[in-house]
């Protein structure tokens, strides 16, 4: 499909300013970008180094210039080309752009920016992106201003607006992955919740370790996590403030709780109660504790995922004999909708509503795949010994899961793959990572 970045940002929030910079007159036709299932030529940008315009910002001019191309080309959408291919050097940031320079290396776009370091030690970032071909700008250029710790989070919003108005898509850098962090030998692994950025970066620690943590899960703002804990000695579901790092048991109850999500509006979690050889799936209200329940078949009902909209859950079940993925109005009657070899599992909603992701079993392999919410145009992504727990990007373009490799000294590490099975690639952490969970893009 064809895709036209049309998007205008403006926005303010609690920890950054962003301003348009009257820049650009009118709205001028932007870049095209074909995306199509299999073959993604990426685009050849130039990102000119970021101009420091105070004497102490060179080297923060040089650090946010790296983040952006980094974000870009770690897309698998962008190709860079780099300085020392550049004819035009750009020393300020408000001198014309000698387009024929830039065609000359063969740049479809221009990202030019500038960077100065504010008395009191904030950050202010400028930047404008051109159409080298048809030699006009990008949209109006933008500011953003913040504090020197957040600058990753400064460079992330700066490649968010170029990938949007590239791409015609919600960019996805600048947000934050919960995962289980684990060390120690392979049967007796120590397991911390955590969390950091997208990238891989900024990993902050937020358990101690002296009990299992499983599937973490962000509030749709991005300010708690809910997630399974063994503290108990049994599986319960917890809520955490980030923040603060203040925790609370969901639920009192004597039964197993585990597999928890948010609702849609943050206000309700869905998550799966164990009683006996049955388990069924309930909806908390988590300010009130009232529950219903969902499934009443006498089987396995489990990881369940709202629909972006919060009418509907996906959900996997052994009711047929097999483990399966069910689709279930809140109102209504449960659908099969996975009908291939093998079984099937984790089945997640993609934030645009199109796709489930789910990790799927054949034989002795795994897969993560894709299907759209009928069952139809199922497509496998990743194959491996181990491959689990699939997690979206805020714009439903990129997924997260984990992969164990086999073996006595086997060990989870976390991969990325566009929603197309392009640009699979390792995501770095510190320790062995298991369960992923991307949050919503930061505020």
């Amino acid at each position: 499909m064809t895709i036209r970045a049309t998007i205008a940002i403006a926005a303010s929030f609690a920890i950054f300013t962003v301003n348009s910079i009257a820049l650009a007159q009118g709205d001028n036709p932007p870049l095209r970008i074909e995306i199509t299932e299999g073959v993604i030529e990426p685009v050849p940008i130039a990102t000119a180094p970021f101009v420091a315009e105070t004497v102490d910002a060179a080297a923060v001019a040089d650090e946010i210039t790296s983040i952006i191309v980094d974000d870009l080309v770690g897309s698998g959408l962008f190709r860079n080309i780099p300085p020392a291919a550049h004819i035009a050097k750009v020393t300020n940031f408000d001198s014309p752009v000698q387009y024929s320079d830039w065609k000359a290396i063969n740049a479809e776009a221009l990202i030019t920016g500038s960077v100065e370091v504010l008395p009191d030690q904030g950050i202010s970032v400028k930047f404008r992106l051109f159409d080298v071909f048809i030699e006009n700008p990008i949209g109006d250029g933008m500011k953003f201003t913040g504090s020197r710790g957040n600058l990753r989070r400064l460079a992330h919003k700066v490649a968010d607006v170029v990938y949007s108005r590239m791409i015609g898509e919600e960019g996805y850098f600048d947000s934050r992955v919960a995962f289980v962090s684990e060390s120690g030998p392979k049967g007796n692994r120590v397991k911390r919740l955590a969390i950091m950025d997208y990238d891989g970066a900024n990993v902050q620690y937020l358990t101690s370790g002296r009990s299992i943590v499983l599937a973490p899960r962000f509030s749709p703002d991005g300010q708690r996590l809910i997630y399974t804990s063994y503290e108990s000695g049994v599986p319960r579901v917890y809520i955490m403030d980030i923040a603060t790092q203040q925790r609370r048991e969901l639920i009192e109850t004597v039964d197993m709780s585990f597999a928890p999500r948010f609702s849609p509006d943050g206000r309700k979690a869905v998550l799966s109660l164990a009683r006996g050889s049955n388990t069924d799936i309930f909806e908390f209200d988590i300010t009130t504790g009232n529950s219903r329940q969902f499934t009443f078949a006498n089987s396995i009902e489990t990881a369940p995922s709202y629909s972006p909209d919060g009418r509907s859950i996906v959900f996997e079940s052994d009711r047929s004999g097999s483990q399966q993925i069910y689709v279930q109005p809140l109102n209504g009657r449960a659908d099969r909708i996975s009908f291939g070899q093998g079984r099937y599992g984790t089945p997640v909603w993609s934030p645009r509503g199109d796709y489930i992701a789910f990790t799927k079993q054949i034989g002795d392999r795994f897969h993560i795949g894709v299907m759209r919410t009928d069952g139809s145009e199922e497509r496998l992504l990743s194959e491996s010994f181990l491959d689990e727990g699939p997690t979206w990007s805020p714009n439903g373009r990129v997924l997260m899961f984990f992969r164990e490799t086999r073996g006595e000294f086997g060990a989870p590490f976390l991969v990325s793959v566009d929603v197309t099975g392009r640009n699979l690639k390792r995501v770095p952490t510190p320790e062995f990572a298991s369960d992923p969970a991307w949050s919503p893009l930061l505020k």
